[in-house]
């Protein structure tokens, strides 16, 4: 068996030049961007906003994803991890959306701010008390491995699709990023640390010569944001309005977000060849993912968490450096204050963003394929459950999608159908089930490697 191909910049490097480490930073907005636009650009027509408060929606996402990333990477796990807005919470938001539109987007918000800072709120007591933590000797390389697998696979349905707008776009991402990654890469170093920024660089100047880039968001987007009144960085929509029953259907989404960050806090240790993970380390990084949420309710934005496209962005770059991420955080806030900054990546076409897709999702599936060695892969035992939840996590998702399921009360259906439609929910949660009630021994669950664990 080869040995994994070494780091280029572990956790505590930094990069030099400088001008490096703002590369390899950029190189993270760029990955993150498509995915944490998409969202309030999915919301905004439901929420029936102007071409304004779109651009201060979308400003006040990266603003909150930069804070969150900072709380996360400097005092969560300390991984080099990006925060970003979570497909996990769609369906909750809509829900809020169509109880509240009557009154506005700007009541909507408030109302979706007002969940977002009591549900952070809860998940900052299951991070801080050491609840999430302490699960960690039930879940093993059986269950974490097909869990990080479908957080790549569960994304198919972004990367072929979002890619078609424009093929040429979306192939030359693909081919490039192939091309500098693992043929010019092992040549030139400088290639192998920026593989899909100059993939996106290069499809972008194709973009601009065949006339497909749209300068609207730029128009949109206003030049600076003050920190108070109407659209600042601080409550732009105004004060958040609290509904319990909208914390009880918003729950659901920060259900899935967690164990859907503890796939991800695993899948990022393991491309970062960082030191086996802690109960304590998962345990912050789930209460400052809760902090991280608090202020994004605060900042406009959506609820946050991890983001699993720049994960694979680490495995393939082994860059694994907090200095890089600190830089991208910077970056993230300047976008969210400077709006034109924002206008302007936004103009990156979307089919470029689905090339990125396509290279990078498939890449965290195979990371969870290899946490999955861990364990006994002869073992009968692990290949049932392994396949059953696999499968599981793919097929019952659609069902939820296609069945039109509902039930009453209202507010537990939600809740059912919103863990139901999340692959990795599913699979984890009958994951947990099976592993830790059919017998196994310690080695043939590959649970044998946490003895060692320090716990600090």
């Amino acid at each position: 068996m080869s040995e994994p191909k070494k780091m280029v910049y572990t956790l505590d490097d930094i990069p030099k030049p400088f001008t490096k480490a703002v590369g390899l930073g950029i190189q993270h907005v760029l990955t993150m961007f498509g995915a944490t636009v998409a969202v309030p650009l999915i919301l905004s027509p439901a929420l029936g906003m102007s071409p304004e408060q779109t651009a201060i929606l979308v400003a006040s996402v990266m603003l909150a994803s930069g804070v969150a990333t900072f709380f996360q990477v400097n005092f969560g796990t300390r991984l080099p991890i990006i925060q970003g807005v979570s497909f996990s919470f769609l369906g909750p938001f809509f829900a809020i959306i169509g109880l509240t539109i009557a009154g506005g987007p700007e009541v909507s918000m408030q109302y979706i701010a007002g969940a977002i800072i009591l549900g952070a709120l809860v998940e900052m007591f299951v991070g801080f008390t050491g609840l999430i933590g302490k699960v960690q000797k039930y879940v093993s390389p059986v269950v974490i491995g097909p869990v990080i697998a479908l957080i790549g696979l569960a994304l198919y349905q972004a990367g072929a699709p979002m890619a078609g707008q424009n093929w040429w776009l979306a192939g030359t991402v693909i081919v490039l990023a192939f091309v500098f990654a693992l043929i010019l890469g092992p040549k030139q170093p400088f290639f192998s640390l920026f593989p899909m920024l100059l993939a996106v660089i290069g499809a972008y100047l194709l973009a601009l010569v065949l006339g497909v880039v749209d300068f609207t968001a730029v128009t949109a987007s206003p030049w600076f944001r003050l920190p108070w009144g109407p659209g600042g960085w601080i409550l732009p929509w105004g004060m958040p309005k609290f509904e319990i029953g909208f914390l009880l259907i918003i729950l659901a989404g920060y259900l899935a977000s967690m164990i859907e960050s503890y796939g991800d806090y695993h899948a990022i240790n393991e491309a970062a060849q960082a030191p086996p993970l802690t109960d304590k380390q998962i345990s912050r990084g789930i209460g400052f993912e809760g902090v991280g949420c608090f202020f994004t309710g605060l900042f406009g934005g959506f609820a946050s968490t991890s983001y699993t496209e720049n994960i694979g962005l680490v495995g393939l770059t082994k860059v694994a450096s907090r200095y890089v991420v600190n830089i991208a955080v910077i970056l993230l806030i300047l976008m969210g204050i400077v709006g034109k900054f924002g206008g302007l990546v936004a103009t990156i076409p979307g089919a470029i963003v689905g090339g990125l897709y396509c290279t990078l999702f498939g890449l965290i599936a195979s990371i969870g394929i290899s946490n999955s060695a861990k364990a006994d892969l002869n073992s009968m035992r692990n290949q049932m459950i392994m396949g059953f939840i696999l499968f599981m996590g793919l097929s019952l998702p659609y069902y939820f999608q296609t069945a039109g399921v509902s039930f009453e009360p209202l507010w537990l259906s939600n809740i059912v159908v919103s863990i139901g439609s999340t692959g990795m929910a599913v699979a984890a949660i009958l994951g947990l089930i099976l592993d830790n009630v059919i017998p196994g021994t310690e080695e043939e669950r590959g649970l044998h490697m946490f003895g060692e664990k320090k716990k600090s």
